[in-house]
């Protein structure tokens, strides 16, 4: 049951019983006499409110309803015309707008209006233009004005083809808008200010700024010029002067403080803010003072030119004046001091909007932007609170809403909370856009699941959301970085066949990928590729070549780029030194790296944390102590604070050059910072402490290490093993071998042998061999040098017996003894075994020699899945 029930427009007379049937109200003065009071008749045009109550359904719904001019407010004339035909309906101007937008733009739209009974009076026209720009419909639009102009009572004016040009610009249509310009001209209906500001508008909205300016030039000079053509010929009476001389002095069309916004506007949302001031200037100039919209749009075109700054001195001469920013003026702020880095001042007016609501509420945006920041921050908890404070404010998130908070969690892979919150937004009945789906498909390739990118990507297109150049970004970017190289350029090429020209982004990406595939040929193609469809590298991009050919070890390609890049102009960052730098140090061209720290110097580049651990350890390894300690001191004076890896970076140049007191020190202060040492960290203090003949402070690092539950690594039992041998400590040097069993086929080849050396140099050969045997058990591969330890220590201990059964275990190994191992043991027979035992000695080596060239033989001749022509070689060999 759906119940109607009108709001009462006016009060009716006839409802007190002393009106008159005549609409006319007696009431009584002072005296004996009478005043008439007659109610005017209600205005056709006016908005009733109407409620629509489904008590059935439990909803009720506003709407409000126009009446118009109808079949009574007719001429005579006109009345009979209607009265008589059946055809002719007597709708309201609502009903008409009603039945026009239920049919599609190419069904019969004159036939509806032919039968509506109000369109002889001309009034109506502007009215039912009003209502259908006001739905947004172009097509109705068009097909109702196109039949407003073959009526014979229409008239053309000024507010309809306003009305037409708004509703094109908000469509795109800027060649229509100006074609409407200047059809109303033809029809002699000049234009007028509101008309100039729709027509810069819509200029304005497709970055046309230029237009724009031109079009407040031809404002300027419309009415002169109009005169001059009609009245040229024309003479003054009383004067004998010609008219148009006369009305050269005449007014002009004055730009008003809207024209001015729009034209200010048009500038600033195409970037170009020094013109948005001249502009700005040219309007105090002209008499027209700037009010709260204007500052809010010159605050607007600071922030989409990246005058960050500026906006923020702006807004500060903006409160010396007497207008008060609102909601949207300190939404700019916030935005422009988020991405200026300055979060606490951001989250102080965010802070003071929610505590003064009578004046600055924030609204979504506000709130959205506050997200953007934390999201920035990489402080996903706090965006998620300020995204719950936003409903728990009564405001619905919107799209924009739910993207940043994708975003947020996408930025970190976090990929299960960010499908959470897509699944939790089409719930709440909002759509997805092409961002949702971005910011999805990047979660999950930050997350390593490509295929799982790769289905997004497909639902996204079956949902019919068009892909863009930055979700094509992000799918390489998930192809990429997980080591699927091929896929990444195939979706390369896909995009292109889809209409998206590949950017920078684009580029950058697909190079990094080949760094981590280490692929040189494909950073090669991929460069000639951005060459050939003109895609001009940027720093990021160079940075991306540079370390791809510094992460495949081509370190004269990676310096040939970067010398490319400084020809062509292309200003080099932190980054780009930081990768030159730190490359150049793990191939070992200290001298390059420091020459790269001078080039840096000269150019005047902000230095970031990771330039300055770079630089730290290129001094460092190049022994230059006292500029490392320098460049520490100036990274926290910059105000960076070390991280873990710029304290071990400090720890190993105290440990080359042997200041154990300094690495302590430098230990010590990343405890009080907060900063947890890792394994690594650790490693390089004991380092310090073997070095500097303290290796009881050594052992206690490791104490400290399993406090804190810090998993012991291959370089600290290389470092326990060493201090353990230096204080001859035995007992804790056997706890140590108890704590590498477990981790044996981990441990590398130095460590194994600095063991084997530690207790074959006191004389315990049992234990160095069974530590050899469980080595050879645990699977580990033995190498020769291995082999070495260990018969140098049996050597020294005289036993020659066991020294001949190992060199039997590498015979049965396959590891060949070198010429020295045999010579040792000669040399041994002959100084040290006596006669008989070196008579022995030589027999049994003679033996082993005898076998080892059979065995060898045996090798060469026994491979019969080598061709005849490669053991004919292998003989000759």
């Amino acid at each position: 049951m759906v119940i109607v029930i009108p709001f009462p427009a006016c009060f009716t007379p006839l409802q007190n019983p002393m009106a008159s049937i005549n609409n006319t109200l007696f009431l009584p003065t002072n005296g004996n006499l009478k005043k008439s009071l007659h109610c005017s008749k209600p205005d056709p045009f006016k908005e009733n409110k109407h409620t629509q109550v489904d008590y059935d359904a439990g909803t009720h719904k506003i709407y409000t309803r126009i009446p118009g001019l109808r079949k009574l407010d007719l001429p005579k004339r006109q009345r009979s015309r209607v009265d008589g035909d059946r055809f002719q309906k007597d709708w309201t101007l609502s009903e008409v707008v009603e039945r026009i937008t239920k049919l599609k733009h190419w069904e019969d739209v004159e036939g509806v209006l032919n039968q509506w009974a109000g369109r002889f009076a001309r009034k109506n026209f502007p009215v039912l233009m009003r209502e259908i720009t006001r739905i947004g419909s172009i097509e109705h639009a068009i097909q109702v004005f196109n039949w407003m102009k073959n009526q014979k009572n229409y008239c053309a004016r000024n507010d309809i083809y306003n009305m037409l040009i708004r509703l094109h610009a908000r469509h795109n249509r800027i060649d229509q808008a100006r074609g409407l310009f200047f059809e109303m001209q033809k029809w002699r209906c000049n234009p007028d200010v509101e008309t100039y500001n729709a027509l810069i508008n819509a200029h304005g909205r497709a970055g046309q700024w230029r237009w724009g300016v031109n079009i407040m030039e031809d404002m300027l000079r419309a009415a002169v010029s109009f005169y001059l053509i009609v009245f040229s010929t024309l003479l003054v009476p009383g004067s004998g002067e010609p008219l148009g001389s006369v009305l050269c002095n005449s007014p002009r069309i004055p730009p008003s403080r809207s024209t001015y916004n729009c034209l200010i506007n048009a500038c600033g949302s195409s970037g170009n803010w020094r013109e948005a001031l001249k502009i700005s200037k040219k309007m105090t100039d002209n008499g027209v003072g700037p009010d709260l919209v204007t500052h809010n749009i010159i605050l607007s075109a600071y922030k989409t030119g990246a005058q960050y700054s500026k906006a923020l001195s702006y807004f500060e001469l903006m409160k010396g004046t007497n207008v008060r920013p609102d909601t949207t003026t300190l939404n700019i702020l916030i935005d422009c001091l988020v991405k200026f880095g300055k979060y606490e001042e951001a989250i102080e007016i965010f802070n003071s909007m929610r505590e003064k609501r009578a004046e600055c509420h924030p609204d979504i945006v506000t709130y959205t932007s506050i997200m953007h920041m934390y999201s920035v921050c990489g402080q996903i908890e706090s965006c998620r609170a300020v995204f719950d404070a936003l409903a728990a404010e009564g405001m619905k998130p919107n799209v924009i809403s739910y993207n940043a908070l994708l975003g947020a969690y996408a930025s970190l892979g976090l990929s299960e909370s960010v499908s959470s919150i897509f699944d939790e937004m089409k719930r709440n009945g909002i759509r997805p856009d092409v961002v949702s789906y971005t910011s999805l498909i990047n979660a999950y390739g930050r997350s390593r699941q490509p295929k799982r990118a790769w289905k997004i990507f497909n639902k996204m297109r079956r949902d019919n959301v068009s892909p863009n150049l930055v979700t094509y970004n992000a799918l390489i970017d998930a192809y990429g970085s997980n080591g699927f190289l091929a896929e990444a350029v195939e979706l390369l090429r896909e995009m292109e066949q889809n209409g998206l020209q590949p950017n920078v982004v684009s580029i950058s990406t697909l190079l990094a990928a080949c760094g981590r595939c280490c692929q040189k040929s494909k950073i090669d193609s991929i460069l000639k590729a951005a060459k050939m469809r003109g895609i001009v590298l940027n720093t990021i991009a160079y940075n991306s070549a540079i370390g791809s050919y510094m992460n495949v070890g081509e370190y004269d390609e990676a310096l040939c780029l970067y010398r490319c890049m400084r020809e062509k102009k292309i200003r080099p960052d932190a980054v780009t030194y930081n990768i030159l730098i730190s490359g150049s140090c793990k191939m070992s061209k200290y001298n390059e790296a420091l020459e790269m720290i001078s080039q840096l110097r000269e150019l005047n580049i902000p230095w970031s944390k990771e330039l300055y651990s770079s630089a730290i350890c290129a001094y460092s390894k190049q022994g230059q102590l006292a500029e490392a300690e320098s460049m520490f001191n100036m990274m926290k004076g910059a105000g960076f604070q070390p991280d873990v890896i710029t304290y071990t970076t400090m720890l190993h140049a105290y440990s080359v050059g042997e200041c154990w007191e300094k690495a302590l020190a430098v230990f010590q202060e990343m405890e009080l910072n907060d900063v947890q040492p890792d394994s690594v960290a650790c490693a390089a203090l004991m380092r310090s402490f073997n070095k500097g003949s303290q290796p009881g402070k050594g052992l206690l690092v490791a104490e400290f290490m399993r406090e804190k539950k810090i998993p012991f690594t291959d370089a600290v039992f290389f470092e326990m093993v060493s201090s353990c041998s230096i204080l001859r400590d035995w007992k804790r040097l056997t706890d140590v071998i108890e704590m590498m069993e477990l981790t044996l086929p981990l441990i590398s080849v130095g460590t194994l042998n600095q063991l084997l050396h530690s207790l074959g140099k006191v004389g315990n050969i049992d234990t160095m061999i069974k530590i050899f045997l469980k080595i050879v058990a645990s699977g580990a591969e033995v190498e020769v040098t291995t082999y070495e330890v260990l018969l140098q220590n049996l050597l020294a201990a005289g036993n020659w017996r066991k020294y001949i059964e190992v060199m039997q275990w590498m015979e049965d190994a396959g590891v060949q003894p070198s010429a020295g191992i045999y010579n040792n043991i000669l040399y041994f027979a002959q100084r040290s075994a006596g006669i008989e035992n070196a008579a022995v000695i030589r027999e049994r080596i003679e033996s082993l020699k005898r076998k080892s060239v059979y065995s060898t033989m045996e090798r060469k001749h026994c491979d019969l899945s080598l061709p005849t022509h490669a053991l004919i070689s292998s003989k000759q060999t």
